[in-house]
Parts: structure tokens; C-alpha cells; sequence
């Protein structure tokens, strides 16, 4: 009885999934069958089998492509949670596609697939090397991977921008576009995925027996790291074969196993088994519906971004059964030399910001390209533009900083950055509303901006209330939600809206806007909120000891955390307006005073805030001035500098 309920309950998915499919599809098939062809070349006809017919079964077959990937890495790593989205693989390959596009264009004559397969391998290598060296836990792997993922979206879409002219349609395939325009594209997706299919299907026996644990399933003879070597691989190649062909589809290979999960699969083996077909059904009702109600922007609209609209709820609703256990930070040891103290660190970060803003307002290029120093008739104009966009740049710079030192505090994981709280996201989905529904002027998109980010912050701190917000849920409910509104802002830009490239270049975290009322909103509210982390030292200092310590001496778990994830979330909306959702500054900065001894909370939040705003000045005088008179935007020089760091910390074992 219980193995006729695991067959039914997954049949009855696949067969509700594909009715209601089949319902939504016949309304986009039926006009072309019931009309009578007047001649040879009927153009509904023509639009019915070679656009239609091949984007219906491209849904399916990126589907159950998707869905066995996801299968294959939880069952491989032991994690509900894992899926291409999530581990960063298809975000991976999109990178590498778009920078063959831009700078290696012969190697997309080579072969799509063997690019999109390096860039999934090099992020699936990432993710999963830092998995075995935390023992492949479950919190370190989605959080590692959905940053990964974040940076690898971010530095495609810039890309994307910079480059429009070239790669304007380019952005709305990386967004997950199903649309076809012949059967090439899946009858070639069809043999890969039955290749992969097969070879993982030798492996289903061994997976099956990590359900015994990793000890006992070697004792029965199974080698585990090569065990682990072909499924991932296998998993690797199918979400890469899926990202070359149709861009980036979010979320198939977390929402179709567990709905398996849900409708009484238990065992690997049917896991494996029903997990392609209920995504292959699930994607195709979810196309189906999207070109049914879209009607002529059906091919507009990336799919992938309107299944990450619904993945990301499910990966909200999924983080409960996520057990996690609070690790305690252990301070790295300062390996200088004696005579330094937390001092002299201090001194040269304060000598270096001094240098860094000095630099930035005098230093600059002439008309013939050449370096030269600010003097002239037009110094005081030229200091009017320049000045602004330092002391925005700057005050941005250390509030992210200090916002990160409080994240890595409060979660234990040096990983943990303001960009990954998911309010940079919201900052971003409140100026998208405001350039798309209302478009006021720069007061009011900021305006905008502070409200979409203290809407995200409500939201996760509401989703964390009943964990008494611990860190790691409410990292990884600002990480769900961050993947949720940049789909919704991915379905804007794909609309070809004008105002899309507004909305790019702010994404990219240029200071080309910044005046003189914006830089002194952000000097005041950056001093304001750094005043107020200050006064939380004592807190900062006890509570990466752990839950039980800081409650025997007093500290008020819930209030404290909600105090600090609140001050965190204020000042990385804030600092987002003027440099943009993704610079990686906050993840730096801390870094950097903890290496250079500052250990204690207070010193390093100060070491932190001077570094991180030194960075960010660096970043802006660097964008403005290494390729004049052109400027690359101060989040994007960044970002480029920050993911290097980031992987190097990566790298690290906790």
C-alpha cells in the first residue's frame, strides 16, 4: 500500500500539472489548427510549428533537465535546498557566456555548451570545494552559492549595460527566455540531456546508499569522491546544456523535487525518477500561462525570471526545515609583528583615507588625457561636480563597512556582507516602481529606494520572528527574497522600456547623479547611524559567543538582533541609493581590519568604516579616471575588485 501511495501521489502531480498545462497551451495552439490554410505559406500556421510546437517542448525538456540537476545535487550533498539557482551553477555559465560574447567571441563558434560548461564547472568547483571543507553543510553551501549567484547576475547584467549596444537582446535571454524560432534548439537539448540521463542512471544504486550514511555506504563499497565527481558532474552538465540553450530558469530544480517530496516520493530512486517529469510539467504550464496572458509580449518576458518569482517563496517556506546550529566565530589570530597594536593600524587606514580623498578631489585629467591637478579658472566648478561624488562615495563606503562587520558578527560567518540581506535588492525594486509607474525625479526615486528596502527588511524580519532572529535564517531570507526582486526587476527591464537603461546604470553604482543635497543626505545619515552601531559594542563583542552565553549575562537575544539586523539594514539601503546594490565593500572592509588586528568591535568597526570608505573612494577616482573621458561606475570597479576577495575568503575554513 504505502509503495502504490509513493507512485500515486507524484503521478497525480505530473497529470494535474500537465491538464492544466495542456489547457493553457490549447488556447495558443487552437487559433492556427481550426483556421483553414489558404495557401502554402499560412504565417499562423508557420508561427504554430516552428515557434509555438519548439518553445512547448523546450519548456519540457529544460524542465526535466533542470529538475533531475536539482535532484541529483540534494541527493549528492545531502541538501534540500540544492539546485543549479541556488549553488550558483546557472549563473555561472551565464557569466561565462556573456563574457565570450564581449571579449572571446570565436569561442562561442567552438561550441555554446563547452562555454556555459566551464563557467558551471569553475562556479560548481567554488561552491563545492568550500562545501567539503565545512562538511558539505547544508547553510554554508546555499549561502556561498546564492552569493556567488547574486555577483555572477549582478556582473552580467553591468556587462550587459556597458555593452547595450551590442548585447541588448542579450539580456532578456540571460533572464531565462524560452522563445524559439525553430526545432534546432530542442532536439540538440534532447540527446544532451538523454546522454547525461543515461550515465547518471549507473549511478542511482551507489546514491541511493548515502541514505545509510557516509560511513556505512563506504563500507558497502562505495567510493565516495568519485561517486560525488560523476553526479555532480552529471548535474553540472544538464543545468549548463539548459543555460546555453535558454539563458537562466530559477528555482525548476528546488520547487519539482520537493513537490515530489510532498506527494509521497521518499526513496533516491523514485526521486530521481518522478523529479524530471513533474519539472518538465511544471515549466511547461508555467510558460504556457505566461505567453497565454501575455499575449504578444510572450516573447518578451523571460520565463526564468517569472519561475524565480515563485521559487523564491518556496525556498522562504523551506528554510524552517533547515537545521542549522549557531557557530561560534573564532577570531583569527594577528600574525604581525609584536610592535603593532590596534593603534597603528588604525593611524595608516585614517593615512590612507586621507590620501585616497585627497587624490580623488585634486587629482584628475585634462582635455588632452593627461594627468594634472585641479587648478584653473574652472576649479571651483570642477570641485562642485568632484566633491559631492567623493562624499557620497565615501560615506557609502564606510556604512556598508560597519553594516558588514555587524553581519559577520551577528551570523559568525565571514562570508556574511550587507549585499546579501537582501536590502540592496529592495532598494532596487523601490527605484525600478519609481522609473516605470511614477517616474518622479531623483528626490523621489530616493524616496522610493528607502521604501523598498525597509519593506524587504519587514518582510525578513517577519519571516525570522518566530527563530528569534537567528543570523542564518535571516541571511538566507534576505538572500530568497534579494533572487526574487531582481526577477521582478529583470521582467521590467526585458519590457524594452527606455527607462530600463536608467534603472541598469544605477545597478551599476555610478555617481554620475549624485549632487550636492544627495552627498549631504548621505554624510548625515551615515554619521547618524554609525553613532548609533558605536553604542552597541557591548553587544557586538558577546553575542558571537553564542545564544546560551549572551543570554546568562544578560543580553536580550531577540531585541539586540533586531536592533543590530535593523541598524545593518538602514545603512546598507541608505549606502545602495548612491553606489548601487552590489560592491562588495561591506564584505572587504571587515575583512581588512580583522587582518590587520582589530579584533574587538568597536576598533574594528572604525578600521572597518575607514577602509571600507577609502575603497569606495578609490573605486570612484579609479571608474573616473583609468579610461577618460569614458567612466566606469564606482559599484562595478568594485565589484571587480570584490570578487577576487571574495573567493579568497571563500576559501577559508570556518
Amino acid at each position: 500500500m504505502r509503495y502504490r501511495r509513493d507512485i500515486i501521489g507524484p503521478a497525480l502531480v505530473v497529470v494535474f500539472l500537465l491538464c492544466a498545462g495542456g489547457v493553457a497551451s490549447w488556447f495558443l495552439i487552437s487559433p492556427a489548427l481550426s483556421g483553414s490554410a489558404q495557401s502554402n505559406y499560412d504565417i499562423t500556421r508557420m508561427v504554430l510549428y516552428y515557434s509555438t510546437l519548439p518553445r512547448l517542448a523546450t519548456a519540457l525538456i529544460a524542465g526535466a533537465s533542470l529538475a533531475l540537476s536539482g535532484a541529483l545535487f540534494q541527493q549528492v550533498l545531502r541538501n534540500p535546498l540544492a539546485d543549479p539557482t541556488t549553488l550558483g551553477v546557472s549563473a555561472g555559465a551565464n557569466l561565462a557566456l556573456v563574457i565570450a560574447s564581449l571579449f572571446l567571441p570565436g569561442l562561442l563558434g567552438a561550441g555554446r555548451d563547452l562555454v556555459a560548461l566551464l563557467g558551471s564547472a569553475i562556479a560548481a568547483a567554488i561552491v563545492v570545494g568550500l562545501g567539503a571543507r565545512r562538511g558539505f553543510s547544508p547553510y554554508s553551501l546555499v549561502l556561498s552559492g546564492l552569493v556567488l549567484s547574486l555577483w555572477c547576475g549582478g556582473l552580467s547584467a553591468i556587462l550587459t549595460y556597458l555593452n547595450q549596444r551590442f548585447l541588448a537582446s542579450l539580456f532578456i535571454w540571460g533572464a531565462g527566455s524560452l522563445a524559439q524560432q525553430s526545432w534546432v534548439i530542442p532536439l540538440s537539448l534532447l540527446w544532451k540531456t538523454a546522454a547525461v540521463a543515461l550515465v547518471c542512471a549507473f549511478v542511482i544504486r551507489p546514491l541511493s546508499l548515502l541514505d545509510l550514511g557516509e560511513s556505512s555506504a563506504s563500507a558497502l563499497g562505495v567510493k565516495l569522491v568519485r561517486l560525488r565527481f560523476v553526479v555532480i558532474s552529471g548535474a553540472v552538465a544538464l543545468a549548463a546544456f539548459v543555460t546555453s540553450a535558454v539563458g537562466v530558469i530559477g528555482f525548476i530544480g528546488l520547487v519539482a523535487p520537493t513537490l515530489a517530496r510532498l506527494s509521497g516520493a521518499r526513496r533516491p530512486t523514485q526521486l530521481i525518477i518522478w523529479s524530471p517529469l513533474i519539472g518538465a510539467a511544471l515549466l511547461f504550464l508555467a510558460d504556457s500561462v505566461l505567453q497565454l496572458f501575455a499575449g504578444e509580449l510572450g516573447d518578451f518576458l523571460p520565463t526564468g525570471a517569472v519561475t524565480a518569482i515563485f521559487g523564491s517563496p518556496l525556498l522562504l517556506a523551506l528554510l524552517p526545515r533547515l537545521k542549522i546550529r549557531h557557530r561560534i566565530q573564532q577570531s583569527p589570530v594577528w600574525r604581525g609583528s609584536r610592535r603593532w597594536n590596534g593603534t597603528t593600524p588604525a593611524i595608516i587606514a585614517a593615512v590612507g583615507l586621507l590620501v585616497f580623498l585627497l587624490a580623488s578631489v585634486v587629482v584628475g585629467r585634462s582635455i588632452d588625457n593627461g594627468w594634472t591637478l585641479l587648478s584653473g579658472a574652472f576649479s571651483y566648478d570642477i570641485l562642485s561636480i568632484r566633491l559631492p561624488k567623493t562624499i557620497a562615495a565615501l560615506a557609502s563606503g564606510a556604512m556598508l563597512a560597519v553594516a558588514g562587520s555587524i553581519l559577520q558578527r551577528l551570523t559568525g560567518n565571514e562570508m556574511a556582507s550587507p549585499e546579501v540581506l537582501g536590502i540592496s535588492a529592495g532598494a532596487t525594486f523601490g527605484v525600478a516602481i519609481a522609473l516605470f509607474a511614477v517616474a518622479p525625479g531623483l528626490p523621489g526615486q530616493l524616496a522610493f529606494a528607502m521604501v523598498g528596502s525597509l519593506s524587504v527588511l519587514t518582510v525578513i524580519f517577519l519571516s525570522s520572528r518566530r527563530s528569534a532572529f537567528a543570523p542564518e535564517r535571516v541571511l538566507l531570507a534576505g538572500i530568497s527574497l534579494s533572487a526574487m526582486v531582481d526577477a521582478v526587476v529583470g521582467v521590467l527591464s526585458a519590457s524594452g522600456d527606455p527607462r530600463a537603461a536608467m534603472l541598469m546604470r544605477w545597478m551599476s553604482g555610478s555617481t554620475y547623479l549624485v549632487d550636492a543635497r544627495t552627498a549631504a543626505m548621505e554624510l548625515g545619515v551615515a554619521i547618524v547611524l554609525i553613532a548609533v552601531a558605536f553604542t552597541a559594542r557591548r553587544w557586538l563583542d558577546i553575542l558571537p559567543l553564542g545564544p546560551s552565553p549572551s543570554a546568562a549575562v544578560g543580553v536580550p537575544l531577540a531585541r539586540s538582533r533586531f536592533a543590530l539586523f535593523g541598524i545593518a539594514g538602514l545603512m546598507t539601503a541608505t549606502a545602495t541609493l548612491a553606489v548601487g546594490p552590489l560592491s562588495f565593500v561591506g564584505l572587504m572592509g571587515p575583512h581588512l581590519a580583522r587582518e590587520a588586528g582589530l579584533t574587538r568591535a568597536l576598533p574594528q568597526m572604525i578600521g572597518a568604516a575607514m577602509i571600507g570608505g577609502g575603497l569606495m573612494v578609490a573605486a570612484d577616482f579609479v571608474g573616473r579616471t583609468i579610461v577618460s573621458p569614458y567612466q566606469i561606475p564606482a559599484g562595478l570597479v568594485s565589484a571587480l575588485i570584490g570578487a577576487p576577495f571574495f573567493m579568497l575568503m571563500m576559501r577559508k575554513k570556518a
